[in-house]
């Protein structure tokens, strides 16, 4: 069996990977998204803020991915949202809502005692071009 084309997807508008990843993917039609914590693209650090900045900034990490690959939020088929605390899901929630139309994407919704650089919220996405 034959290993898929691996295109790696890299946009200066979005914080650069801090490890060994890309900050995304193409494979085919899908296009696999690192997760994205509120890093500044320019500096790399991490937002001062509360969790509806910090999610704010994630989410125009994501929008400056997508358009880098070509698409947006509409082609978002999956994503997984990961916090610190739960009682911050109803804000993020409501900035999460403000960037989608229906049909919504499929989303998972993960509690976890800690992120990279002590973000709040982290969220990758899974995209599709067809």
């Amino acid at each position: 069996m034959s290993m898929p084309s691996i295109a790696p997807i890299h946009c200066q508008e979005a914080p650069q990977a801090i490890g060994p990843y890309s900050q995304g993917v193409a494979v085919g039609q899908w296009l696999f998204f690192s997760g994205q914590i509120p890093l500044l693209p320019e500096s790399g650090q991490l937002i001062a803020g509360d969790i509806a900045e910090q999610m704010r900034c994630v989410m125009e990490n994501i929008s400056a991915l997508l358009t880098s690959a070509g698409v947006n939020w509409r082609h978002v088929v999956k994503s997984t949202l990961y916090l610190v605390d739960m009682n911050d899901f109803a804000t993020v929630n409501e900035i999460y809502a403000h960037y989608l139309t229906p049909p919504y994407p499929a989303r998972s919704t993960v509690a976890v005692a800690a992120l990279p650089k002590g973000a709040r919220v982290e969220l990758e996405v899974v995209a599709c071009l067809a």
